[in-house]
């Protein structure tokens, strides 16, 4: 996998100086012309930019897990997962038409679903995975329908068309629908708050899952959507509103939880939450400036995340400890990893002269940018990032420095293999800072064109000479290093108010699957007794009370004019049809009552012979009778009712009321649709091309077998599974003679 994932991330780097020179690639196969969904890929700034992401830290993640979790029992099914799950990222961000996006995008959720899981036997693990499934599952839903919704308002299904047709879209009267619908997907993938709780429980994983999963992948994929979708969807007021507030507030609520963690992967992974907050947050600018910092910080966030995150694995794998508080002077132990980590840590705290410092720097003038609250955004960009460098000492700093602490086992270096992640990353994050136009004009500039729909300029430097964000770095600088210093007795705080106010969100869920339950619970014992009379008496009921008052509140009842004269003969049949009727509504027995039935089955049967269906009345014919054979050879090794415990049926005078209201009710259904001009549309359709597209000459046939062959199937499985729990059920006829 390892050799995979860089020969694509190489194969994407190839792209990087014709991509930057504005040029696009697009590839496409039809897949479901019918419903407007093409197999198309599309290859701009942003997705480039994503699609490097994915496939260069897989590769380094891939490489780490080899010696991470050698020896684990899940090795090879990890492999396949991960591999699986970086294939639907990719689909996911290089994906042109909504329905790929979407398919590739509940693919994430599946993979990640497993990943999260691999330890099944965990309770946690399995709690955890289905919590991120379902969560991310149920956005994905109203994802879908804000696509549809889009497809129709945009005329087109297409990315690269959408884009182009923000105007139109923005105008059409569905937008609000469409925005809310597509928020809801990336609000719950990118875990903004009131859904911010999933993601730090998606620690359950190992971490090189984490690493991958919080620095490249899943989580951001809700921010890659909220880009890709800002020319079309953005620079309208409920949008720069809804992205700023939510995006603010869950930046800085998950600072401020992530300050009673002791667990350094927890630690990281609010930080995630945060930095996905700052992301939204700058995302719902409407001004350049604010996309330059989102797009810059995104390169940030995930080359110092996932070193961050191996870093904390080399820790735990060598100390055998993620405990913040038991750990100290790993450094002499652990000195490579001691470095990468420092040098990530500084970036995520955005010290000169890395990358970090440049994102930050462009973070503060874009929240000063912002036209509608700079003061707003300005301010929880300075909470949110002084509370990232104590963060950022706490992780990368405090466990290497100071006296050794005793561990549960003696500290010791990671392999080489484990080794070259986290301290690529890190390099990298040093590099991009000393030499900043390699990231700015190659990869930066064209992802901002493509989130913005025009051509723009970017040019990063590592210093601007002395401004206001300079002078926001240097408070932010302050207030990060007394968090440091007060932050045991700030975690002793901050835990007191989360447990008493209840904002991790996690009890929310809970209760919220609790409440589901018991509604479900509930239901099912009113509308699911299992007895099956009660079932067909209310699905009855339902007919009759929505189909009539249905057509009678929207004046439906109509006689048609007589088209043809009804011969004596058919007036017989349908007295025979009654008297069927009758016996079936007085019998006394179950034998008489299917025989009342079947008269009634026949009947039918003859007036499809009477009216030219010959071929259909041979089928009903022999369908009634087979039926009365079996039924006449089954009932005398039936158990009788009070055998099986079964109560006795109720009075058979509502039951023939409800069959009457039933069939008022169909025939003036039938009655009114006969009153409507029949299309020729599917006749003239099916008469021409039976014989070309189906070699059949016998139309009923053709539908069947053809046209409607899939659902013919489902009727042959619906068949085969009765025939299966009727034999189950005269399997359960009670033995005599046995004792009780």
């Amino acid at each position: 996998m390892v050799i995979v994932a860089a020969a694509a991330a190489t194969g994407f780097a190839g792209l990087v100086p014709q991509v930057a020179a504005g040029q696009a690639f697009r590839l496409a196969w039809e897949w479901a012309p019918g419903i407007g969904a093409t197999l198309s890929f599309f290859i701009d700034g942003l997705s480039l930019l994503f699609a490097l992401m994915i496939t260069g830290i897989g590769a380094l993640v891939a490489l780490y897990a080899g010696t991470y979790l050698a020896g684990h029992r899940y090795y090879g099914r990890f492999f396949v997962y991960l591999f699986a799950f970086m294939l639907a990222m990719l689909g996911l961000v290089l994906a042109d038409n909504l329905i790929t996006l979407f398919v590739f995008w509940e693919l994430t959720s599946v993979t990640s679903f497993l990943l999260i899981g691999l330890d099944h036997d965990d309770p946690r693990a399995r709690r955890n995975a289905l919590q991120a499934l379902l969560v991310t599952g149920s956005g994905g839903l109203a994802l879908l329908a804000g696509f549809l919704l889009l497809g129709q308002a945009g005329g087109s299904l297409e990315l690269s068309q959408l884009i182009e047709r923000g105007e139109q879209v923005r105008a059409d009267p569905l937008y609000l629908a469409i925005l809310m619908l597509v928020l809801a997907g990336a609000f719950t993938k990118s875990a903004q708050v009131p859904f911010h709780f999933w993601l730090p429980n998606a620690m359950a994983a190992p971490t090189p899952v984490s690493a991958y999963l919080h620095s490249a992948t899943m989580v951001k994929a809700g921010i890659y959507l909220l880009a890709r979708l800002h020319p079309t969807l953005g620079s309208t007021e409920v949008w720069i509103w809804t992205l700023t507030i939510v995006g603010a507030v869950t930046a800085v609520l998950s600072a401020v939880i992530a300050l009673r963690q002791t667990d350094l992967k927890l630690v990281l992974a609010y930080t995630t939450v945060l930095a996905l907050g700052l992301l939204t947050m700058f995302l719902g600018s409407d001004d350049r400036i604010g996309i330059v910092a989102a797009i810059t910080f995104l390169i940030v966030h995930s080359l110092y995340k996932c070193a961050l995150f191996l870093v904390v694995g080399n820790i735990d794998h060598g100390s055998g400890s993620r405990d913040v508080d038991t750990l100290g002077g790993l450094g002499r132990a652990m000195p490579v990893t001691a470095v990468a980590g420092m040098v990530a840590a500084l970036s995520m705290a955005g010290f000169p002269p890395l990358l970090g410092f440049i994102g930050k720097e462009l973070k503060y003038e874009g929240a000063l940018a912002v036209a509608s609250e700079p003061v707003l955004v300005a301010a929880a960009a300075i909470i949110a990032n002084a509370i990232m460098v104590a963060l950022a000492a706490i992780v990368a700093l405090l466990p290497f420095i100071g006296r050794r602490k005793p561990t549960p086992h003696a500290p010791h270096e990671a392999p080489t293999a484990m080794l070259l992640g986290p301290a690529l990353l890190a390099a990298l994050g040093l590099v991009f800072g000393l030499v900043p136009p390699i990231v700015g004009n190659l990869l930066v500039q064209p992802a901002v064109t493509a989130v913005l729909g025009a051509p723009e300029t970017v040019k990063l430097a590592l210093w601007h000479g002395i401004n206001l964000p300079l002078v926001l770095s240097i408070v932010t600088f302050i207030l990060g290093l007394s968090i440091l210093r007060y932050h045991r007795a700030l975690r002793r705080a901050v835990a007191a108010a989360c447990d008493r106010i209840g904002i991790s969100g996690d009890g929310g869920y809970d209760r919220v699957m609790d409440a589901v339950a018991w509604v479900a619970k509930a239901q099912t014992r009113v509308v699911q007794p299992g007895i099956l009379r009660h079932y067909l008496f209310a699905v009855f009921v339902v007919i009759a009370v929505a189909g009539g008052g249905t057509l009678i509140a929207l004046g439906g009842l109509a006689w048609p004019e007589p088209s043809v004269e009804v011969p004596f003969q058919a007036w017989g049949i349908v007295l025979l049809a009654l008297l069927g009727s009758g016996l079936t509504i007085v019998a006394q027995t179950r034998l008489a009552a299917i025989c009342g039935l079947g008269t009634v089955g026949a009947s039918v049967a003859m007036i499809f012979l009477l009216y030219g269906a010959p071929d259909v009345a041979m089928t009903q014919l022999l369908v009634e009778i087979l039926f009365i054979v079996i039924i006449a050879v089954v009932l005398p090794k039936l158990p009788r009712l009070r055998d099986t415990g079964v109560a006795r049926l109720g009075p058979r005078p509502v039951d023939a009321l409800l069959a009457l209201g039933v069939g008022a009710v169909m025939s003036a259904l039938t009655l009114a649709v006969l009153t409507v001009p029949a299309s020729q549309h599917l006749p003239e359709y099916f008469a021409s091309n039976s014989v070309p597209e189906a070699h059949g000459r016998n139309i009923v046939n053709v539908i069947l077998v053809d046209f409607r062959a899939l659902d013919t199937l489902g009727e042959i499985v619906v068949v085969g599974v009765a025939a299966f729990a009727a034999y189950a059920l005269i399997r359960l006829r009670p033995e005599t003679g046995r004792r009780r």
